[in-house]
């Protein structure tokens, strides 16, 4: 006779809490956690249920407590990204608003294929009363609630309104989050009433479960046809995306990079691919890379993307490729990626994928003569780098990309900079000299004012023996500072370089090409006309930050900077340099756009700004094409 299925009874929230305590993944030999730790932010619908599942498992899954829904997500896609997509965090919220500011939050992290476990609580399953609080009434459908809007920003969804049915959801749950092809936000909405139901779970399904991570290899034909391609082309361009990062695939780019000779330009996600002194490392691509990337790419007769989505900063809105017969090769895991652009497709994990290339392709080499080309552009680059960083007066007041000058002289390879929105990203996608893999942590994708803070959490979590930066100007700040607190009692150490200009620097500069004279984008009184003029406003972000408990060195000068940067970095608790940056014309600043960006232009307007903007804007939509 066969002994009968050893159970445990537990709730529908212990059961979870017990079963994330046990995923793993595995690639390469190397396992570690899938479900590192659970954010929580408790109120009804999750207090009693996934709260108390979390305080009765003790360090089975670690909580960490959060003051913002929103940023508990970006600080699980921080620690995300520095492990390489293989350990990520769940997100616990309330039901309500706790659930519904969740959504920013998630749909960066599937943006940009980044995993993170939502478990927001539900209304109830049973409807013992109707409405609870909080509770969102459809008079068209009893079986809605607010989880729904995470429907289309979640990889996977489902609603857990049994207690047998959390296995086939918790599975499936595990699948995408370790897919990397698939991976993104995961939702499990969780009804209060069936959090707290209790349940006999077969011991099976709290066993250890592996989740093996592939490095699929290329298919043997495309990969023929990719080769035939490369070796027929004369001014080849390599575009590396953040699937290098994702696929720990640096030194396999190296290495093909050594064979060819072709440059090597990157998106945000994948700068840092290659170190910025290797000789292929032509910088970043697109409306906010190098004039050296950008004008290779208008001259290139093939480009190979690897592990790139190909947005409209990266091919300039599709005006960039500008070669007649430009011709497309994409390695990438995901197939819905390596089509893009009409490409010859090459779908394989990027390591896997650029080995086998530099293998196929052994004894072909770019031409002397556009090594030679290229490696002038690039040093003529690297002069206009240092201009911009500026050997300025140490007494005067400094520029934007001063200030990032000053930390570019500090920083070595153990350090990252992390940025998301803002004129930011468009000065270190130009200007910032990457030293090593994931030094280089910009949120582009989804371009998320906030974010920095708390990804400055996540990553230090993930990554704690390396020096974090958060560079976050005003409006960014202004955004999203609680998680200041989160860092503040948890002892999460990082430095935050608080950049003040007045406003939001990059949409002005955006509203004023575009027409719209920079309207409602500085920090200024409003005059009786309407219009925004005089003094800043007389706000101390500084003092701010020090309320929440962050040490604050204030900056005003270039010297004083330096000084507070290298201060701060050996500091010992979460730590803010401040300082007020110089706009004036006449301070060096970053080189202008080297490519466009389409954001269309009034057709009719009676200002004549907005009148010459559309003069430009047609001017340059004419260079518009599809690569077919």
């Amino acid at each position: 006779m066969n002994a009968a299925p050893t159970t445990r009874r537990l709730t529908v929230a212990q059961a979870l809490v017990e079963f994330l305590a046990h995923q793993y993944t595995e690639r390469d030999g190397r396992r570690q956690r899938l479900i590192g730790a659970c954010w929580g932010i408790f109120g009804h619908g999750n207090v009693a249920g996934v709260g108390q599942a979390l305080l009765e498992s003790g360090t089975a899954l670690p909580y960490l407590q959060g003051r913002n829904e929103q940023a508990m997500v970006h600080a699980a896609v921080g620690y995300a990204r520095q492990c390489d997509r293989l350990s990520a965090h769940a997100v616990t919220t309330s039901i309500g608003p706790g659930a519904t500011n969740l959504v920013t939050g998630a749909a960066l992290a599937t943006v940009n294929r980044l995993p993170v476990l939502l478990l927001p609580g539900d209304t109830f399953a049973t409807r013992p009363a109707e409405p609870v609080l909080q509770q969102l009434e459809v008079p068209y459908a009893g079986d809605v609630s607010v989880n729904d809007v995470l429907r289309p920003v979640s990889r996977y969804f489902d609603r857990v309104t049994r207690p047998e049915a959390l296995i086939p959801a918790a599975m499936q749950a595990m699948r995408v989050l370790a897919d990397p092809v698939d991976t993104g936000a995961v939702t499990l909405a969780l009804p209060q009433d069936v959090q707290a139901e209790a349940y006999d779970w077969p011991e099976e399904f709290f066993a250890d479960r592996v989740w093996r991570v592939p490095r699929p290899a290329p298919d043997a034909a495309a990969l023929a046809e990719a080769v035939r391609a490369v070796r027929g082309a004369r001014r080849p361009l390599v575009i590396a995306g953040g699937g290098v990062h994702h696929s720990e695939a640096e030194e396999a780019l190296r290495a093909f990079a050594d064979a060819t000779g072709i440059p090597v330009a990157s998106t945000q996600a994948g700068k840092g691919s290659l170190r910025h002194d290797h000789p292929c490392d032509v910088g970043g691509i697109g409306h906010t890379g190098t004039a050296t990337a950008d004008a290779l790419a208008r001259e290139a007769d093939l480009v190979l993307g690897v592990g790139t989505r190909y947005t409209d900063f990266t091919t300039a809105s599709a005006t960039l490729f500008a070669e007649p017969g430009v011709r497309f090769v994409n390695l990438n895991i995901a197939a819905f990626d390596s089509h893009k652009l009409g490409a010859l497709s090459l779908v394989a994990d990027a390591r896997a994928g650029l080995a086998a290339l530099t293998d196929a392709l052994a004894g072909h080499r770019v031409e002397k003569e556009y090594e030679a080309a290229y490696g002038a552009a690039k040093e003529e680059w690297e002069r206009r780098v240092d201009a911009a960083y500026g050997a300025a007066d140490a007494s005067a007041r400094p520029s934007q990309t001063q200030v990032l000058g000053a930390l570019d002289a500090l920083v070595d390879e153990s350090d990252i900079v992390i940025n998301a929105a803002g004129s930011l990203p468009g000065d270190l996608h130009k200007l910032w000299r990457a030293r090593s893999r994931r030094q280089y942590h910009l949120e582009y994708g989804y371009s998320c004012m906030g974010y920095e803070i708390p990804a400055a959490i996540g990553v230090r979590l993930a990554a704690p023996d390396r020096p974090v930066w958060a560079l976050v100007g005003d409006g960014t700040y202004l955004m999203n500072p609680t998680e200041i607190v989160t860092a503040v009692q948890e002892g999460i150490n990082f430095t935050m370089v608080l950049i003040q200009n007045h406003g939001y620097a990059s949409i002005g500069g955006l509203s004023e090409a575009t027409g719209g004279e920079r309207f409602g984008t500085a920090y200024r009184f409003r005059a009786a006309d309407g219009t925004y003029t005089g003094a800043p406003l007389p706000v101390d972000l500084a003092a701010n930050a020090a309320s929440l408990g962050m040490r604050v060195i204030r900056a005003a000068t270039v010297g004083e900077l330096r000084a507070a940067l290298a201060e701060a970095r050996g500091a010992n608790r979460p730590t803010c340099v401040y300082v007020e940056t110089e706009t004036a014309d006449t301070v060096p600043g970053a080189p202008e756009a080297q490519a466009w960006w389409d954001v269309p232009v009034a057709e009719t307007a009676t200002r004549p700004a907005a009148v010459a903007a559309r003069a430009a804007y047609d001017r340059q939509a004419a260079g518009r094409r599809r690569h077919l």
